[in-house]
């Protein structure tokens, strides 16, 4: 078992990015929003880093749940 507040803050914000991205890949994939919301989520990300993790995490996802 993990104790998450004990990770550092860039630790827990790349835990909240995948789990928006893995959200946002299940909403399209059931047609609760459309593919706009990649572009939403990622263009909010103002680091650099963080938005390329953000990209990559939708990636992973959308292969795992075959969203092309």
């Amino acid at each position: 078992m993990y104790n998450l507040t004990q990770l550092s803050d860039s630790e827990r914000m790349r835990i909240e990015l995948d789990k928006q991205a893995s959200y946002t890949v299940w909403k399209v994939k059931n047609g609760k929003v459309g593919y706009e919301a990649f572009a939403e989520l990622t263009n909010n990300i103002e680091d650099d880093d963080e938005r390329e993790f953000c990209q990559q995490a939708i990636i992973k996802y959308k292969s795992q749940m075959g969203v092309n």
